[in-house]
């Protein structure tokens, strides 16, 4: 029989738990999710990614169903039904053009939907190229000045109605700061 030299074992042995995470990225923040009662409704993980960002939700106590997803301009997730996060980020001088299936679309929060099973659970991988975690690119950073932060819609955006494709209340929020 061959042996397999020590060092060779222990790295095939170990390589599973050297890959790297989403966590593990060079930059990333973790985002605790509250609801409107200030619950905890899971995390996200924002990781910088080259030209965007890549999501991981893990998002809990959320109807069954699609759910629309934005990054908001402000660090605040401070009232229930959080306004205080104010509008989409946006880099732009006018208001935004909201809907990634709007041919005249320049929303920086724009992101795909996330559905929920029947218990209430969403976990999703979202990558975007509208916005980078840290200032210095050409597109708006989540780690400006203020922060942002994430919200999650009660129903799902339809990608082409303004302000936010019809994608109704704010249920769940975190601060990236």
């Amino acid at each position: 029989m061959r042996r397999i030299a020590a060092p060779f074992l222990a790295l095939a042995i170990l390589a599973p738990a050297l890959a790297p995470t989403i966590a593990q990225a060079a930059e990333s923040k973790t985002v605790a999710l509250i609801g409107p009662d200030r619950s905890s409704r899971g995390s996200i993980t924002v990781a910088a990614a080259p030209k965007g960002v890549l999501l991981h939700v893990e998002a809990t106590g959320l109807t069954p169903g699609w759910h629309g997803i934005h990054f908001h301009a402000k660090a605040d997730c401070g009232d229930a039904a959080f306004k205080n996060s104010g509008g989409h980020v946006h880099g732009g001088p006018n208001p935004p053009v909201h809907g990634l299936l709007n041919p005249a679309r320049d929303d920086s929060g724009d992101l795909t939907n996330i559905h929920a099973g029947a218990d209430g659970v969403a976990k999703a991988e979202i990558f975007s190229s509208l916005v980078t975690l840290s200032p210095g690119g050409s597109v708006p950073a989540l780690l400006d000045a203020d922060g942002s932060a994430i919200v999650i819609h009660a129903k799902a955006d339809d990608y082409t109605t303004q302000p936010i494709g019809g994608a109704g209340d704010r249920v769940a929020c975190g601060v990236v700061k």
